[in-house]
């Protein structure tokens, strides 16, 4: 029998949203999730790799106003607890009461831990990449100015079309263009927050190759901007810490961390602190940036989808 996507469309979720899912693999195969990033990034084909698609059965879907989903871009009535909502209806829905594996890298590493601590009775285990555990801290490193210590150039460039006033936290202004009535300010501005986020996402940087991702993907900057920012300016509608402080949940759970030990979004103090908290874990420091894709990301990420998801 060829693998492949064998089921795909529409589920319809509260708030007026629809999430569109696609099912890989094999049917009767091993519960997998993926829980994409941005937040607004959503799955492509490519994150089908990590994947066997004759032993895994993997639920891909976009989130609230990511991909495909519907409306598009949309803020409205999209918090954590809502996609966690969503999550929890899409899996009793596929797999009924079976436990599943959840992977998911950056936001998707949040949104997976939050999943895990409300509903851990569902889940199996974790593989994890680029811990964002949601705090003021990452966001003050991230939109305050810790990221240009390392890259003084690309946040030049971010803080230099923001008011003075806001260079100390330059989500809160973005937030505000994103939600402009003027679709030329949206998009002026969504372009910048995504191409500063692109720029220093990988352990080379290079803008030409920035800017030619971003030509070809028009779509991911204009709903990762307005939504990232949207859940950045609200600290992702999470009390502070509240990962860490509910963490003892789910210290039974396997799971499998990756982190790039140069990953100037998340960097690999998150990834270290988790890791100390749960018994079960296991810790992966590699030489890389941010991006899945980065070569000794996908390495470990391929090897550690093998090795839990059986």
């Amino acid at each position: 029998m060829k693998r492949g996507v064998y089921k795909k469309g529409y589920v319809r979720v509260s708030g007026g949203h629809e999430l569109y899912y696609e099912l890989y693999g094999n049917p009767d195969g091993i519960p997998v999730v993926f829980v994409h990033g941005g937040p607004g990034a959503g799955f492509t084909a490519r994150h089908r790799k990590f994947f066997n698609k004759d032993k895994h059965n993997v639920l891909f879907f976009d989130q609230r106003g990511a991909g495909k989903s519907r409306p598009f871009a949309s803020i409205k009535n999209n918090t954590t607890s809502r996609l966690v909502e969503d999550m929890r209806k899409l899996i009793k829905h596929f797999f009924g009461k079976r436990r599943v594996y959840l992977m998911g890298g950056s936001w998707g590493s949040t949104l997976s831990l939050v999943y895990a601590i409300r509903h851990r009775e569902s889940v199996k285990g974790m593989v994890l990449r680029g811990i964002y555990l949601a705090t003021k801290e990452e966001n003050k490193h991230y939109a305050g100015g810790g990221v240009g210590k390392f890259f003084p150039e690309v946040w030049e460039d971010a803080v230099k079309i923001t008011p003075k006033k806001y260079h100390t936290n330059i989500v809160k202004f973005f937030y505000k263009q994103n939600k402009s009535k003027n679709k030329k300010t949206r998009h002026k501005y969504a372009y910048a927050w995504t191409f500063y986020e692109l720029c220093i996402a990988k352990l080379k940087f290079d803008k030409k190759k920035c800017r030619e991702t971003m030509k070809k993907e028009p779509e991911l900057w204009k709903a990762m901007s307005p939504l990232e920012t949207h859940y950045i300016a609200h600290n992702c509608f999470l009390p502070e810490n509240y990962i860490m402080k509910n963490i003892k949940k789910i210290k039974h759970l396997p799971v499998s961390i990756i982190n790039g030990r140069y990953d100037m979004i998340c960097p690999p103090i998150s990834a270290y602190k988790l890791h100390k908290a749960l018994p079960k874990s296991k810790l992966f420091l590699t030489i890389a940036g941010h991006l899945r894709s980065e070569p000794a990301n996908h390495t470990v990420l391929a090897k550690e989808v093998r090795r839990l998801c059986k």
